[in-house]
């Protein structure tokens, strides 16, 4: 039988990628209707492609709960190898239409969340688009803020205190404060501050909030170094504020019972300069909603 192909249909199994796009997106969202908005489809359409996927493959995706939609155990199986997919896709499809994304990419991110929330985000970007040269800018928020105005990154995370902004909010978290495990220097007074930098974005709230609840306090670093400044709260000789999800797992956010005032929340902001972004730029833009798309709203 040499030289005879035999096919047969029932062999073949070929996924949707279209199906698989809508899945991703309604795991980012955690909501039918914010998926559908970002696809510009209706909610109907969405709910469809969900239900045609989960028939396909035989399992359920979703299950709602208090806060909205959460994958169950297939669903969380699928997400992962989904993107890879999508992300393989839309590589083949921009390499063959001559539209891959090359050039470069200048970013503004803050000394805390370059680290933490943004890591898997720079990671993932460069994955995709290996043909892109990052450039990564560290600096307080205020800096950030000025640096695109000059036009000297493209794109910047920038936190800001909760209100009108003319970004586009990405997630809210919680300003807290931050000491070592079990530490003294929280009843200290004057209270030991350390802040990464005088032009800190949150160095303002912090003073203004000892200042009202009359709490004597001292500055023990302000130099532009988020280690250093880690260094100094884990060696407990001060206290220093942090967003609740950046806070590392060997020190503690301390509770209103140790006397420190109340914080507000800041939100996490993506600003784009006014005279518009190259694709590359377009892209990380879009690779950072996602990344924060599923985190939860501060309580």
């Amino acid at each position: 039988m040499s030289g005879i192909s035999i096919y047969n249909a029932d062999m073949i199994r070929n996924l949707d990628t279209a199906l698989m796009r809508t899945f991703v997106t309604v795991a980012d969202k955690a909501s039918m209707t914010a998926a559908a908005n970002a696809l510009h489809l209706t909610q109907g359409a969405v709910s469809q492609q969900v239900r045609r996927l989960e028939e396909t493959l035989g399992c359920g995706l979703f299950e709602r709960d208090r806060r909205g939609l959460r994958l169950t155990r297939s669903g969380e199986r699928l997400f992962d190898k989904a993107k890879r997919l999508l992300s393989l896709n839309d590589e083949i499809w921009a390499e063959m239409t001559g539209s891959a994304v090359a050039g470069q990419v200048r970013l503004g991110v803050p000394y805390d969340l370059v680290g933490t929330l943004l890591a898997p985000v720079l990671k993932a970007y460069a994955e995709t688009y290996p043909q892109v040269e990052i450039s990564l800018v560290c600096a307080s928020s205020p800096e950030l803020a000025s640096a695109l105005a000059a036009g000297t990154i493209d794109l910047a995370v920038i936190e800001e205190r909760v209100g009108p902004t003319s970004g586009e909010c990405l997630a809210i978290d919680r300003l807290v404060w931050v000491g070592a495990r079990g530490g003294t220097a929280r009843a200290k007074r004057p209270l030991p501050v350390s802040i990464v930098a005088d032009t800190c974005a949150f160095r303002p709230v912090v003073l203004a909030a000892l200042n009202e609840h009359g709490l004597e306090w001292r500055t023990v670093f302000e130099n532009g170094n988020i280690d250093a400044t880690t260094a100094t709260v884990r060696s407990d000789l001060a206290v220093t504020t942090w967003l609740a999800s950046t806070v590392p797992a060997d020190l503690d956010i301390l509770p209103f019972e140790t006397g420190l005032p109340p914080l507000p929340n800041f939100s996490i902001n993506l600003h784009l300069p006014r005279h518009g972004v190259g694709p590359a730029a377009q892209e990380f833009a879009r690779h950072i909603r996602d990344g924060l798309a599923r985190r939860p709203v501060a309580a």
